[in-house]
């Protein structure tokens, strides 16, 4: 049985139910597990793989529940447009990928994750060009040792139907059920410690039918698996809505069935006081997305008033054409600097925004063996060094310097055992030769070759 011994943290964050903080911490884990968690003189002396964290803060992993891993392929595009508009400049480009472009996009983008101190990420692929399928990205993914929910996301109404994704990246909605089914019965794990899990993923309102929305509904709880869609992001999004269904973007999701513990929506940007009453007791969850919604100008999301409710609110980085970033951590510190921006400076606290990463993002996705450091959960961490420049001066307080001071990478990113980062860099994966099988990929997306 394996064994990992972490220790001599300057500062170990559990998020277990007292909220510990553990000076000169660490925690043991066998077969992936953690089976002990205290002060490093508590610890046993020595296991088969030895982390020694001095000088760094150790948390539990971060959980990105919402992402669309393709989008690192077209970075810095549509660099001033709306959403729709945003999309609308980007589909031509998407529907020039293949399944070797949509690999290789996953891979950088869990690659740059796993980077941030990211352990466990969920996906959003909602078109597949060119014979591409969901299992490319899974396959990619897996490859990488991080712990993936994949979302078979898909696109049924387009332009000519009132839609507005062009009618070549459109399914038929009887292809996407038999594909989905396929893809839950193939690959998703329900156990604990599961490193793959698949949900299903209409990919919004406008561009998927009623019926679609409401068979997959039926579907994905007949098999046991999430639903995830996009609701709410901006105003053009609500009028959208308005116009086409008469409701408003959480009645249609109600009506609809999505609504429960097993559903979460990312964006939720412009939730009113019903809505967010709504999610919170249904058990709604929201994936909350600060940058992508920023750079598209969509506004700021009620993040307070959903806590405060009892929302089940995680982080996303969103895709990286409408962030361009996927560092898990940045976007932390972005969340809770934006609450600030129209609360005031109690808006999001350091330890609030790191909650609504570990802890938030794991109830969000349904997952009670993550999201904390406590005997029983899965041995998923991330080890922050706080000994250079950007840490230079915030002593007094380990845990604010995290989120306060310029994000940083992680020095190790361990999932279930396994380190996946060491000293920085990648274990599983050339990291040089990833970028530039990546540059060549997105060069020829670009360039419409």
């Amino acid at each position: 049985m394996p064994s990992l011994l972490v220790r001599n943290a300057t500062m170990l964050v559990t998020m277990d139910d007292q909220r510990q903080e553990i000076p000169d911490g660490g925690f043991f884990a066998e077969d992936g597990v953690i089976r002990q968690v205290g002060p490093s003189e508590t610890l046993p002396d020595d296991a088969d793989e030895v982390i020694n964290a001095s000088g760094a803060i150790v948390v539990p992993g971060l959980v990105n529940t919402h992402h669309h891993l393709y989008q690192t392929l077209t970075r810095a595009y549509a660099q001033d447009a709306p959403l729709f508009g945003w999309l609308q400049t980007l589909y031509p480009v998407w529907a020039r990928m293949t399944p070797g472009a949509i690999r290789t996009g996953t891979q950088t983008g869990i690659a740059e994750l796993l980077l941030s101190g990211c352990t466990t990420t969920s996906d959003h692929l909602y078109l597949f060009p060119n014979g591409s399928r969901l299992d490319d990205s899974i396959e990619g993914a897996m490859e990488l040792g991080i712990r993936f929910h994949a979302t078979r996301g898909s696109m049924s109404i387009g332009e000519s139907d009132g839609g507005l994704p062009p009618d070549s990246l459109v399914e038929r909605e009887e292809a996407i059920l038999k594909d989905s089914q396929r893809l839950v019965e193939t690959y998703h794990d329900p156990s604990d410690g599961a490193r793959l899990r698949v949900a299903l993923a209409p990919c919004s309102p406008f561009s998927v039918s009623r019926d679609l929305m409401r068979e997959t509904a039926v579907l994905a709880r007949s098999l046991g698996v999430g639903l995830h869609t996009h609701l709410a992001e901006n105003v053009e999004d609500i009028l959208y809505s308005e116009e086409k269904f008469g409701l408003r973007p959480g009645a249609y999701a109600e009506e609809l069935g999505w609504t429960g513990p097993d559903v979460w929506h990312a964006h939720c940007v412009q939730l009113n006081h019903d809505e967010i009453s709504l999610f919170a007791h249904t058990g709604t969850g929201v994936a909350h997305c600060p940058c992508s919604n920023m750079r598209l100008g969509s506004g700021i999301a009620p993040v307070r008033q959903m806590v405060d409710a009892g929302v089940k609110v995680g982080l996303g980085v969103d895709g990286s054409a409408s962030n361009d970033s996927g560092h898990l951590l940045a976007e932390t510190r972005q969340a809770m600097l934006l609450q600030r921006v129209m609360l005031g400076a109690e808006g999001l606290k350091v330890r609030e925004a790191l909650e609504l990463a570990t802890l938030g993002g794991a109830r969000v996705l349904n997952r009670q063996d993550i999201g904390a450091l406590k005997p029983g959960l899965q041995a998923d961490c991330a080890v922050f060094p706080l000994t250079g420049l950007a840490h230079a001066g915030a002593e007094i307080d380990p845990v604010a310097a995290l989120l306060l001071c310029q994000p940083v990478n992680a020095s190790t990113t361990i999932v279930g055992g396994d380190v996946l980062v060491r000293d920085g860099q990648l274990t599983r994966l050339d990291q040089q030769k990833l970028i530039e099988r990546h540059k060549a990929h997105s060069i020829r997306l670009i360039n419409g070759e």
